[in-house]
This record gives structure tokens, C-alpha cells and sequence, in this order.
């Protein structure tokens, strides 16, 4: 749009020189011109005009003639725009109303439609200045329906700059100010308009005013993304890239020999690797223990996610900031001495975040901007939160995280929530603008599409240099920010089963397992529920007051601790799986600050509870991020472990070191958002002891109970038991065995050996990590209570048949 304020000194000048003038301002933008279908308002003389008349009228859609001599067009042209800027402005605040409201920002628009469709009306093409207004007003009113589409849509093309409307409407304030006309409305759309272009919006579609909103008032008026049905959507992308690239990547890293660096925020970002060291503390004395072994990859554990970017209040954010920095700086600046302590040593650094996209990035320009400080510049930053054991997905630039069958947006989810690091889109380019406060524009992020990853492969990728391996033997540098599936796809590991306990070869130990959880999302309370739904009869619960050990006094919050590691320790030594969780009521503060305070009270005595815990666990399983690095590090005083695998996909099972208070124990890193409302259940029930049967009628029950088969096999000698059990073990599956006595060839007259099949029934049973009853028949019967009753022994006995129960150990 143009605005062309014509000088009557002008017009006299010209006309001078025996030039005809036409004043003829438009309205349409670029697009419209193109097609010619300009909205013109022409003013002139009547001579001017009619030999003008047929180039209007090629160009034009609507060709209003304005009476009142030359400038007439202009003065017209005026007030349109006026009402334009203003209605823009206005409908930039209603829609940001609206998404304050979480109304649909689309019924919004809607409604307005109807009520300008109700406003519509013919007027004639020939009007005198306060009629032309009138007409180019109701065509103003048009800016709601035109420009919302692209605040839903998050479109900025620039059909109309934002930078044309601080024009027009400055123009208009001079005029107005120069005719003594007060104006107060657009006064305000004009400073609106300003407050854009200087964010950098200047050359965006002007409906980017909506952004002031959105900076201002922190909400997002962008239309909801759709919930997408997963197997549609899966099933409508191009086919995988046929070849498997793992042996072209196991080759680039025989030519690349740098050892691979992953600073992790929280001991969640295992969840793909296997074979690999996690370093708790980065001494320069640890990491040139860890360079000299040349290893492929290790991890370090920062927690800097632990160190939350929430402005509680001016100087706790301050702290934070400065000790995430700090951090990671110190990190880096260790890992450089280590490394030029040991000779032919080179290294790339991995920032691993979270799939759900919280965490410090690069929030007030902390973790990668400090990487970045010590390791030097980057070409790049690539950014890659696909996750696929935790169903995180990047389809077309937007994030989502997969429930069940269907994928949701993240900014959406319950994590976008998030206290400390929450946000609100779901498209990456526009998150990394959210995240930098607009340092770097959604314009300028660059992205590898999924058609290029598949259907141009690894040497198309490289080209636009996302192959980083490739390209960091061209010379690129480049710092990542991913999820865990990238790890693993950069160094070329292949995925291996879940571990389970008998995959460990440890001994068997004979205390119960300790479960540990203190994450308060969601996700996490729903499947703690379906744990002791599932195993309630198994499991015995210690619940930790936050009230008193956040609220209360100290000595309050000191009995609460006391009681607490008490009752673990008791159920443990009684081979009792041991529940250690907080009360499910979360407690806030009057502030912010507050709020956090209060978790760190409650964060700090789950860690003192389990460091007074003295019974060793059979495994340990720690739920939630922050919780399973403070156990690790806090209560278990761990400094390094190994990733032995995973509990299950997505879950990192460590073995700690040495040095902790629990060396070698199992220790499963469960994360808060992986995982369905099964998923604690089944690790616990895969870790947990043999349950115990009291009958077989009780076993049966059972079965039914929870809708699973049994299955029940005569057996003839004790390979037939063994292939029995094993098979019952590989399947999770409970069983029922009949071992045919006569088989082992016991005679009466040798009393002792009839205890042979109960034995190896009995150690069968004890060995197995599923539930079995053991019938043995065709005993002597008789001569087996004469034994019996001389060695004063209490076998349950029929007189033709002997059963062995589980809990006859």
C-alpha cells in the first residue's frame, strides 16, 4: 500500500508546466497488484481523469472516483489506512485476549467474519469524500479477516510490510496535527507498529504486530496444532532410505577417531547406549583417566537442568544463570587440559536435552553459548530432540510427543507447562525464536526435511550439512543440542534387548528392591497408580510428608526423615520390593521463590532418607530426572558407572562404580515423561522376586484375575523340568509342572533319595523369577511319612500326591 500525501504547492508546480495530475493512491498490496485487482481511489480534474480513466480500470478491481479535486484520493486513502492500522491493532489484541482466555483464537476470528458479512453493502463507485470514506471503511473492516489467518497460521509473509503501517501512520498523525485533528486511538496502533519494527518484525507481514501482544502478555495466538493420528501419519511419510547406514558410520569414525562427549542435563540421556562410562564429577585427574582408555563416547553428568532458568525473583535467576554458566564453562575448560594432557587426543562435544524440549537452551545464552566460550565459534547449531523409544517425533518442523496412537504437539503437553523451562511452540524454528526472545528469528533457522533424510540419504543430507561426521572432515564445526537417539546414531551403536536381572549374572540377592520417586508430573503420578494397582499385594509404600519435611519445624522434618529410612530398612531385610515416595499433594509457596524452595526441602530429604538407608538393595529404581541424579550422586555417592542397557526402551539401566556406597547394585534411571501408564509396573515386575503361591488354585485365579494364560506339563526327568522353566522365564509366564517320580528311579528301601525330585523341585522353584507350582506324584507315599515322621519333618503330603509351593522354601 502506498500513501501519497499531495501538497497543493505540488500540484500548482505541475500543473505549470501543463501536466495533468491524478491523485490515485491504492490499496491490495503486492499480491493484488499482480493480478489487477487494486482497490484505487482517484482524484483529479475531469480532464485528468477521463484520459486516465482506461490504465485505472486495467489495473483496478474497484475504481472509486473522488470528488473534490486533486488530493481528494489521498485524503480518502488517509482515513482507510487509519482505520486499517487500527483494525489490525485491534484485532492483534483481541486475538491475544482470546488466547489469555485459551478461547479458540479461531471461533474468535469467526465471529468477527459474520458480523463484517452482515456489514456489507453496495455503495456507488462516485462519491464525495465523506461518502468514498464511508465505502473504503467497510473494505477496511476486511483487515480482521485477512490478517487473522496469518497470526493463526504464524505466517509473516510480507504481502504488507509491517514497516509501511509506521510510515502511513505517521503521516497521518503529522496531517492530522496539522488540521488540529485529535487523535487518540491511532496514536497507540502508530506506537504498536513502532514497538514491532524495532523487535525486528519490520519486514515481516504487518499482522506481526500481534507479536507485541505476545511479547507483552507471554501467550501464543498461533491456531492449536492438530492432535495427529500416529499410525496415519507414520504410514503417510516416504519410505526409509533403503540402505542401513551403520557400517558407512563405524567407517567415518575409524577415519574421525574423536572421542565423543556428551554433557548431559540430567542421567536421563543414556536411554540409547550401552557399554558406555557416565563421569558424576569432571576432575581433570577423571577425564584423562577416560581419555587415555580412548574410548568411543563417555557421558558427563551435569544436571544443569536441576538449575532452573524460572525468574523466581531477580537474584535467584541471576545465580542460576551464573552457575549453569559457570558450570559448563568449568566442564569445558577441564575437558581441554585433560585432552592436551594426552597425546593424540581430540574430541567433539554433544549438549544431550530433553526430548520434550525443556532444559537451558540457550536460555540468556547459557549452556551452548558457554560450550561455546571455551571450544571456540561454531558454523552451527543443530538441533535434534527426535526420540523414537520415547515417541518423540519431528514431522514437517513440529515436535511431538506420541500418546498412545496419537501425536501431540509439545507445546500442548503437560511438559510445555513445565514451571522452569515451560514454552509454548511447537515448531521448532519458532521455539528456538520463543527460547532466544527473538535474537534469532523463525526466518533464519534453516531445517533438513524428513523427504530429504529419506529420499536424498546420507550424501544429500551432507550437503546441507547435517551429516556432521562428513562434515567435520570437510573442516565444519558444529554444536549439538539433541536427544538421546542421536547419541547412539552418531557413534554407531545397534540397539540390544532390555536387560532383565538374570542377564547380569549376579547372585541373587536375598533383600528387597528399592523404588524411588519424587517427580511430580503427571505422567509419572499415573503410573506409580498402575504400579500399585498391579502390585500392591507385593509392594509395601513408605510415603514421605512434604508438609513436614518442607513445612514443619526442623525437628519435625528430622522424625519424618528417621521414621522414613526405618521402615525401608525393615521391608527391604525382609525381601520386600520398597516403594519410597512423596506425598502426591504438591505443595506450593506464596511465591515463586517460594515454590522453590519448598522442592528443594522435600528434594533434599528423599536424599538424606535413602543415604540412611543401611540394607543394600537387590536393584534401585529412581523416577524422574533430577531425582535419579541426586540419588545417584547425593545419597549414593556415586562418581562414575556404566551403562549396562536399558530396563526398558527408553530406560537406562546403570551398574554404580566402585566408590559408591553401593557398588555394582543395579540402578535403573527411570525418566518422568517415557514411558505408558504400564511402564513402572513392568520394570518392577521383571526385577522383582518370584511371587508367591500359596496353591494352585490360587495361581489359577490369578490368571484369571489378570486375563493371562497358564501352562501346565507333565515332565519325566529333570531336563524336561529345566526346558519347563526355562521356557516359562523367556515368556514372563507363570507354569505349572508335574514330574513323574517313578522316573527318577527312587526306591523305598533308600529313604533319602526320595527327597531328590522335592529338592530339585524346591531349587527350581527358588531359582525361578516367575511364579510356579510343582506337583510331584506317585511318591511311596507311605514309606515317605515314616520318613518323614521320623525326622519330625512337616511336608504337606497326600497319599498320592506331594506338592511343592514357592513359599515352602
Amino acid at each position: 500500500m502506498f500513501l501519497v500525501n499531495v501538497r497543493l504547492s505540488t500540484i500548482a508546480i505541475v500543473e505549470g508546466k501543463d501536466l495533468k495530475l491524478v491523485d490515485a493512491p491504492v490499496s491490495g498490496g503486492v499480491k493484488r497488484a499482480s493480478m489487477g485487482e487494486l482497490t484505487i481511489m482517484a482524484s483529479g480534474t475531469d480532464e485528468s481523469l477521463k484520459s486516465t480513466g482506461s490504465v485505472l480500470s486495467a489495473l483496478s478491481e474497484k475504481l472509486y472516483v473522488i470528488k473534490g479535486g486533486c488530493g481528494a484520493g489521498s485524503g480518502v486513502k488517509m482515513a482507510n489506512q487509519l482505520l486499517a492500522g487500527v483494525h489490525i491493532a485491534s484485532a492483534a489484541e483481541a486475538m491475544a485476549f482470546g488466547a489469555r482466555l485459551e478461547a479458540a483464537s479461531l471461533q474468535c476470528w469467526c465471529s468477527e467474519r459474520n458480523q463484517q458479512q452482515q456489514w456489507h453493502m453496495g455503495m456507488s463507485c462516485h462519491a464525495g469524500v465523506a461518502c468514498a470514506t464511508l465505502v473504503v471503511i467497510i473494505e477496511a473492516l476486511g483487515m480482521f479477516e485477512n490478517r487473522v489467518p496469518h497470526m493463526l497460521d504464524n505466517d509473516y509473509t510480507p504481502y504488507s510490510a509491517l514497516d509501511i503501517f509506521v510510515k502511513d501512520m505517521g503521516i497521518i498523525a503529522r496531517e492530522c496535527s496539522s488540521q488540529r485533528v485529535p487523535l487518540h486511538i491511532s496514536t497507540i496502533a502508530h506506537q504498536l507498529f513502532l514497538a514491532g519494527s524495532a523487535a525486528g518484525w519490520g519486514r515481516q507481514d504487518d499482522a506481526a504486530v500481534v507479536k507485541v501482544y505476545e511479547t507483552l502478555s507471554g501467550v501464543k495466538v498461533e491456531g492449536r496444532l492438530p492432535v495427529l493420528k500416529k499410525e496415519a501419519v507414520l504410514q503417510s511419510l516416504p519410505s526409509e532410505w533403503p540402505l542401513d547406514p551403520i557400517d558407512d558410520i563405524k567407517g567415518l569414525i575409524k577415519k574421525n577417531a574423536k572421542t565423543l562427549i556428551v554433557l548431559d542435563d540430567d542421567p536421563t540421556g543414556t536411554q540409547t547406549v550401552h557399554s558406555i562410562e557416565v563421569l558424576t564429577e569432571w576432575s581433570v585427574a577423571s577425564l584423562v583417566e577416560q581419555f587415555r582408555n580412548k574410548p568411543l563416547c563417555f557421558f558427563i553428568l551435569t544436571n544443569s537442568r536441576a538449575l532452573s532458568s524460572e525468574k523466581t525473583c531477580v537474584s535467584d535467576w541471576r545465580i542460576n544463570i551464573l552457575q549453569a554458566r559457570s558450570l559448563i564453562t568449568d566442564i569445558c575448560r577441564n575437558l581441554r587440559t585433560a585432552a592436551n594432557s594426552v597425546e593424540n587426543t581430540e574430541y567433539t562435544v554433544v549438549l544431550r536435552g530433553d526430548s520434550t524440549l525443556r532444559g537451558h537452551f540457550p536460555e540468556a545464552r547459557i549452556e551452548a553459548d558457554a560450550a561455546v566460550s571455551v571450544l571456540g565459534e561454531m558454523d552451527a547449531w543443530i538441533i535434534c530432540p527426535f526420540f523414537l523409544q520415547g515417541g518423540r517425533y519431528t514431522i514437517e518442523d513440529v515436535h511431538y510427543v506420541g500418546d498412545l496412537d496419537r501425536l501431540v504437539p509439545a507445546g500442548d503437553t503437560e511438559f510445555a507447562k513445565d514451571a522452569s523451562f515451560g514454552f509454548k511452540s511447537s515448531n521448532l524454528r519458532e521455539w528456538v525464536e520463543e527460547k532466544t526472545s527473538g535474537r534469532i528469528p523463525a526466518s533464519s533457522v534453516a531445517s533438513i526435511s524428513i523427504q530429504l533424510l529419506r529420499k536424498g540419504g546420507p550424501d544429500a543430507v551432507c550437503e546441507r550439512l547435517c551429516s556432521l561426521q562428513k562434515a567435520e572432515l570437510k573442516g565444519k564445526s558444529f554444536l549439538c543440542r539433541t536427544a538421546a537417539s542421536f547419541v547412539s546414531a552418531r557413534i554407531g551403536i545397534v540397539a540390544k534387548a532390555p536387560i532383565l536381572p538374570k542377564d547380569l549374572g549376579n547372585k541373587i540377592e536375598s533383600t528387597g528392591g528399592l523404588i524411588v520417586v519424587g517427580s511430580y508430573v503427571p505422567k509419572t503420578t499415573k503410573q506409580i497408580e498402575e504400579l500399585t494397582s498391579q502390585s500392591g499385594r507385593f509392594i509395601r509404600s513408605v510415603e514421605v510428608s512434604a508438609d513436614k519435611v518442607a513445612m514443619k519445624s526442623s525437628e519435625e522434618r528430622q522424625e519424618e526423615i528417621i521414621r522414613a529410612a526405618e521402615m525401608v530398612d525393615v521391608f527391604l531385610q525382609a525381601r520386600k520390593d520398597t516403594l519410597l515416595i512423596t506425598s502426591r499433594v504438591l505443595i506450593t509457596g506464596k511465591t515463586p521463590s517460594e515454590s522453590l524452595e519448598i522442592n528443594l526441602k522435600v528434594s533434599s530429604a528423599m536424599v538424606e532418607i535413602v543415604r540412611r538407608i543401611t540394607t543394600r538393595p537387590r536393584y534401585i529404581l529412581a523416577k524422574g530426572g533430577i531425582t535419579s541424579s541426586d540419588i545417584a550422586t547425593k545419597a549414593l555417592e556415586a562418581k562414575r558407572a556404566k551403562v549396562v542397557g536399558q530396563a526398558l526402551a527408553g530406560v537406562p539401566l546403570w551398574e554404580l562404580g566402585p566408590e559408591s556406597r553401593h557398588p555394582g547394585v543395579p540402578y535403573v534411571v527411570f525418566p518422568g515423561n517415557v514411558g505408558d501408564n504400564n511402564a513402572v509396573a513392568n520394570v518392577v515386575r521383571s526385577w522383582a522376586r518370584p511371587v508367591r503361591i500359596s496353591s494352585t488354585k490360587e495361581l489359577l485365579l490369578n490368571a484369571e484375575k489378570g486375563e493371562y494364560a497358564v501352562g501346565a506339563f507333565n515332565v519325566y526327568n529333570m531336563e524336561g523340568v529345566e526346558a519347563v522353566v526355562a521356557a516359562a522365564e523367556e515368556e514372563r509366564s507363570p507354569a505349572i509342572l508335574q514330574v513323574r517320580s517313578t522316573c527318577f528311579k527312587v526306591h523305598p528301601g533308600q529313604s533319602d533319595l526320595f527327597l531328590l525330585p522335592i529338592i530339585c523341585g524346591k531349587l527350581l522353584i527358588a531359582i525361578s523369577s516367575t511364579p510356579a507350582v510343582c506337583e510331584i506324584s506317585n511318591l511311596y507315599s507311605l514309606a515317605l511319612l515314616k520318613w518323614n515322621a521320623n525326622r519330625k519333618q512337616s511336608q504337606k503330603i497326600n497319599l498320592s500326591t506331594m506338592r511343592l509351593q514357592g513359599d515352602a522354601l
